[in-house]
């Protein structure tokens, strides 16, 4: 097997109370959106080296009398908007990345590009932008469609989106604001291009009203593991954030979008695969063990079912089958197709029952869970990272703020004993901590985006 040279990366998944499910009822979490809270987590995690926060996002509230229901006992529905709060952040550290959350199907692909150059100037090179289609169909009349887009359509409009972003990011050679008094020439003219984009669902003419960003673009980060999505991230993204709960899994994930990423001419090296991890850490095996099971106490039969018939889109009532009966079978939705099937596939190969489930689901989101010491987490991560599982994680603490000291006081001190992970950040840009090369204006257009040659003026 090829030994690694490099590192083991890390992001921090900002979600405030916990990733565990019933995690803001338990006392060692914060309670709500305070400011303060998130200038704590994001400087807590840049104190561990962290390469990134990570911000995800919901844009809806669920309004069905039985989703509602099960939407009030847990904290999904208070969420702040990422790119508010990430300017926050970027103004209380100074190296950690800053990856936020917008979607291509309920945005425009101007606004997007022009508030993540604003976010990387603001930060100094750290901004990196989640690129996601949007699998909640609460969200779908919050922006004037009377039901949510289909998963095919999704997907056509992000691969265009994502490609009218890259074009406008690149509106300016990194000369190109001259800034010359004495001439009176703020900018060259010559340096500067206009996109004249037409598309199937994008008219955008450009340029972007910002000059070049410090990273020369923000970084393209992608969470889609069905067969639309894994093209779309082979094709534009630099890091994918993924779902995969075994190691084989794993393993074959990685090597498919490497893979992919060839066969759009780019190097495996240019993506960054970042499963979720779900660390509950403890002095202990059993420690660590009594802090799931106190979380896992906690979950209300109410809202595991609702997480469970989220996945369904709400066309299976789960409360009308045995609870401590298996799985029924799930009809195929237009949501969260390439998740419903991981899930399924997790309860039949474990023989789960449909609590087990939830309450697995609840824990990790079917994300990769590790219970245990310190050394057992890292042992974990070790071998997911050497066997090329993964070239790091997306860690997602089960309590917050405690799962999160958790794992920076035991378990990053234990990587860095290994020479798994940095004692120190060498850059301050988040393309620097992830290895990543910094684009040339145009340098990545031809393979992200084909359909732009001949189409930029003003070169």
């Amino acid at each position: 097997m090829l030994a690694r040279r490099d590192q083991i990366k890390l992001g921090a998944f900002l979600y405030l109370t916990g990733h565990h499910l019933a995690a803001w009822r338990h006392p060692d979490t914060w309670a709500g959106d305070q400011l303060e809270h998130y200038t704590e987590f994001a400087r807590m995690a840049e104190a561990a080296k962290f390469d990134a926060v990570f911000i995800a996002d919901i844009a809806a509230v669920r309004l069905d009398k039985a989703e509602a229901a099960a939407h009030s006992a847990h904290s999904g529905v208070s969420h702040f908007e990422p790119l508010t709060l990430l300017s926050v952040l970027a103004a209380v550290t100074n190296c950690i990345g800053l990856v936020g959350t917008a979607s291509t199907t309920f945005n425009d692909p101007y606004n997007v590009a022009r508030q993540f150059a604003s976010l990387d100037h603001i930060s100094n090179g750290r901004a990196g932008w989640n690129a996601v289609t949007s699998s909640d169909p609460n969200a779908a009349p919050n922006f004037g469609h009377a039901e949510h887009v289909q998963h095919a359509d999704r997907y056509k409009r992000a691969e265009e989106f994502a490609d009218v972003v890259a074009g406008l990011w690149d509106s300016f050679d990194d000369d190109a604001f001259v800034r010359d008094r004495a001439s009176g020439s703020y900018y060259d003219q010559s340096k500067m291009r206009v996109l004249n984009h037409a598309g199937d669902f994008f008219q955008v003419r450009g340029p972007l009203n910002t000059p070049r960003s410090p990273q020369g673009r923000p970084v393209m980060v992608q969470a889609g593991s069905s067969d639309a999505g894994k093209d779309l991230a082979a094709r534009t993204a630099e890091v994918v954030f993924t779902v995969q709960s075994t190691l084989a899994s794993a393993k074959d994930f990685y090597a498919d979008l490497k893979s992919r990423a060839q066969s759009f001419g780019r190097s495996p090296d240019a993506i960054k695969i970042l499963p979720g991890l779900f660390p509950v850490v403890g002095e202990s095996v059993s420690e660590a063990e009594e802090k799931l099971e106190e979380l896992q106490d906690l979950i209300l039969p109410i809202v595991g079912l609702s997480l469970l018939e989220g996945l369904a889109g709400r066309t299976v009532r789960l409360a009308d089958y045995p609870i401590d009966g298996p799985l029924p079978d799930l009809p195929l939705t237009n949501n969260q197709v390439s998740r419903q099937a991981l899930v399924v596939e997790l309860a039949r190969r474990e023989n789960l029952s449909i609590r087990q489930l939830y309450k697995r689901l609840a824990a990790s989101r079917g994300h990769l869970t590790v219970v245990g010491t310190a050394s057992q987490v890292a042992d974990e991560m070790q071998a997911w990272f050497e066997e090329f599982g993964a070239d790091g994680f997306n860690v997602m603490p089960a309590t917050i703020p405690g799962g999160l000291r958790d794992f920076c006081h035991l378990v990053i001190p234990e990587l860095q004993r290994r020479g798994l992970f940095r004692h120190d950040y060498s850059g301050r840009t988040l393309r620097h901590h992830l290895g990543l090369k910094r684009p040339d204006a145009m340098d990545m257009l031809s393979p992200l985006a084909p359909a732009h040659r001949g189409l930029l003026a003003g070169q």
